[in-house]
């Protein structure tokens, strides 16, 4: 039980601490390119591709054209589409490929990683730099100095810092997006599946 408990601690303690780094005119351009893109693909590998899953829901809520890359009903990308692609190494290989992609297309890449540097930072017309401990951090060199002095990754396994924290934040940016598209919580319930 403590050992879940102090897991749920450094969880939180990664959002709020992850806060810091968000850059507000990268965020507002990220928004931007959103609301004007005719269609918004989204993209990410396992537990990422969970939180773009969320995400292109609630963009669908929102009365956004959505898509999931991979998805039996996602259409073909054109110049005036967005792809939002999330990875937390920015080098991953099938979501760097689906930016080359969308790229070479002439559409705009958002990408949402921890390392702007990376493969898939570069590729982006804006980045969103989400903090959190990817997988990538496991084979550092730094990883087992971080152990000797009781740094202990172990509460948040894998990438669990980052798909979470990029789950909340996109979820953030969601209200952002209600509120410069002037839709409220009615306006999102309306579209709500009503089949389940």
């Amino acid at each position: 039980m403590e050992l879940m408990k102090s897991s749920i601690k450094a969880i939180i303690g990664n959002i709020v601490s992850a806060e810091e780094f968000l850059d507000e005119e990268e965020l507002d351009k990220f928004e931007n390119i959103i609301i004007e893109s005719k269609n918004v693909f989204v993209t990410g590998a396992g537990r990422s591709g969970l939180a773009a899953k969320a995400f292109a829901m609630r963009l669908m809520h929102l009365g956004v054209s959505a898509y999931v890359v991979g998805e039996t009903i996602s259409p073909a990308i054109y110049e005036d589409d967005c792809i939002v692609a999330i990875s937390g190494s920015g080098e991953t290989n099938t979501i760097v490929s689906a930016a080359t992609i969308a790229k070479k297309r002439g559409s705009k890449v958002l990408a949402v990683t921890s390392y702007t540097e990376s493969t898939l930072g570069q590729l982006a017309d804006c980045c969103l730099l989400v903090k959190g401990r990817t997988k990538k951090e496991v084979d550092d060199e730094n990883y087992m100095k971080r152990q000797i002095y009781g740094n202990y990754t172990s509460l948040t396994p894998l990438g669990t810092a980052f798909e979470l924290t990029t789950l909340v934040f996109l979820d953030a940016i969601v209200s952002e997006l209600m509120e410069k598209m002037h839709q409220t919580e009615s306006d999102l319930k309306a579209r709500h599946t009503v089949l389940e």
